[in-house]
């Protein structure tokens, strides 16, 4: 009995001296994001799940307001592109497909009326894939869970690279 309770006091012990490190070491939650800029107009030339994916994270993570109007917004981020490709990588002896990569390619840019705060500019994302033919459905699946890390990757890439942006007064 004397046992037990040893342990649990030293595993509390152990537990407390963890978290005092790091508090010490400065360790924080990850808060809210800051982006440079009050208000956001997202530009897409038509429907898009990355732009829907953009403004869910900007809304969560920030204090920016998004507007449907680019007259009343501080900047536009305009989405120029957004491709998925899909490449042979490797045949078999037989000719069959053995490996493929996806590319996820997203190209914007961040302006308001008289200045550009980021000029056109890509995010790339590759990701290679090996292929049995005999498992379509299966890659197919597989395939679409890939493109759509990808496109998450792009999202936090871009509220990155938008926190980093500097707007002059």
């Amino acid at each position: 009995m004397h046992a037990a309770i040893y342990a649990r006091s030293k595993s509390a012990l152990l537990a407390l001296l963890a978290a005092a490190l790091l508090t010490g070491c400065g360790f924080q939650l990850r808060g809210q994001s800051a982006l440079p800029f009050s208000s956001l107009y997202v530009q897409t030339s038509g429907p898009s799940s990355f732009r829907n994916d953009l403004m869910r994270a900007v809304r969560a993570g920030s204090q920016t307001r998004i507007t449907d109007d680019p007259k009343q917004a501080q900047v536009t981020l305009q989405i120029l592109t957004e491709a998925r490709e899909r490449t042979i990588l490797s045949l078999s002896g037989g000719g069959r497909v053995r490996e493929i990569t996806l590319r996820y390619r997203l190209g914007y840019r961040l302006y308001d009326q008289g200045k550009e705060y980021i000029p056109p500019s890509e995010i790339l994302l590759r990701r290679d894939l090996s292929y049995n033919d005999t498992d379509v459905i299966a890659k197919e699946q597989e395939e679409a869970l890939l493109f759509r890390d990808m496109q998450n990757d792009a999202v936090q890439q871009l509220m990155h690279r938008l926190q980093a942006t500097h707007l002059s007064s």
